[in-house]
């Protein structure tokens, strides 16, 4: 498992962005757009069938973007690293996502994954025993939102602060910005919803932002959950997923995770290439999601048996 070994090699090199690149995170965009269209149309004139259908899929096309904008902290995105922040902020404008502070918290993720520095954007304990209690309260708490609201508030007093370690004072200054971008965007929405067109609010923001909240959780929970968190060897502690051409549309190649944390800088679309030496190699690898979710109900069933038997065993003592 070692990444020493001559066999990973290929895992660990590092690629340019080409045109070709470009070009695909483009038409990217393109359908994901085309998309969202399509969702807005149908959650504002759907009807009773319709409407529920249009909603899902604009939160859908929102946690999509996210996952976009994971690209675009990389930078692996375009040609020019000008064109990232921008693109990256609009992508993650729908779910409140804010870029800069978004790349900052994330590339320290990647630089301490497996050692106790280590801290996700939307932070869920990959270390803490997996039980059906943290599974439901990953996948339906609104803390992230409850925290964006704080960074936004502290963001317009100007008092923001990042409490993750290190950052730069442009770097801090772009955050706030972009918070507060947020807070206009929030005050916009309030005054349409007064202005009388609170009901489009509702069905292409509000809705889409709260039923992306398990979506998304459950996007994101395969990447280093039941993984060695421990230690800081790549094909230890992350997950590799085979997918079906739609998972890898949909997550935008994070489902080839080892190959994106053992160089986080090649663009996503030619992580595919980097796969069968992953599989090849990495502890942790699954066929499609499916047999991920599957592992992940065993491994609840398993731990909420385990925390019964105590209590199960001191009443048949006390009985005797």
């Amino acid at each position: 498992m070692s990444t020493d070994n001559a066999g990973t090699k290929a895992l660990f090199e590092r690629t340019r962005v080409s045109r070709n690149d470009a070009f695909v995170f483009v038409m990217k965009l393109a359908v994901a757009l085309v998309i969202s269209c399509l969702g807005g149309l149908l959650a504002l004139t759907g009807g009773w069938f319709g409407t529920p259908i249009g909603v899902l899929l604009l939160a859908a096309m929102y946690t999509h973007m996210v996952e976009l904008q994971h690209q675009c902290l990389h930078h692996s995105a375009f040609r020019r690293s000008s064109l990232h922040r921008p693109v990256g902020f609009l992508l993650g404008l729908p779910l409140l996502s804010a870029y800069s502070h978004y790349r900052v918290q994330h590339l320290q993720h990647h630089k301490y994954l497996g050692t106790p520095d280590d801290s996700e954007f939307f932070g869920f304990d990959t270390r803490a025993p997996l039980t059906w209690g943290a599974l439901l309260r990953g996948t339906l708490s609104p803390a992230r939102l409850f925290q964006v609201g704080v960074d936004v508030l502290t963001s317009c007093r100007g008092t923001w602060t990042y409490t993750m370690g290190q950052i730069a004072d442009r770097a801090r200054r772009q955050v706030i910005t972009e918070y507060r971008l947020f807070a206009l965007c929030v005050v916009g929405a309030a005054a349409l919803s007064v202005g009388g067109y609170g009901h489009a609010v509702l069905m292409l923001w509000a809705l889409p932002l709260l039923l992306s909240i398990p979506i998304h959780f459950l996007l994101e929970l395969p990447e280093h959950v039941l993984c060695d968190n421990e230690s800081t060897d790549v094909l230890r502690n992350t997950r590799t997923i085979s997918g079906s051409w739609f998972s890898q549309w949909f997550t935008n190649g994070n489902n080839f995770h080892v190959e994106h944390h053992a160089s986080m800088v090649v663009p996503i679309n030619r992580l595919q290439e980097r796969h069968p030496v992953a599989k090849e190699y990495a502890m942790h690898t699954e066929d499609s999601y499916v047999t991920f979710y599957a592992k992940i109900m065993r491994e609840a069933n398993h731990n909420h048996r385990q925390r019964r038997a105590p209590a199960t065993a001191v009443k048949i003592d006390a009985d005797a």
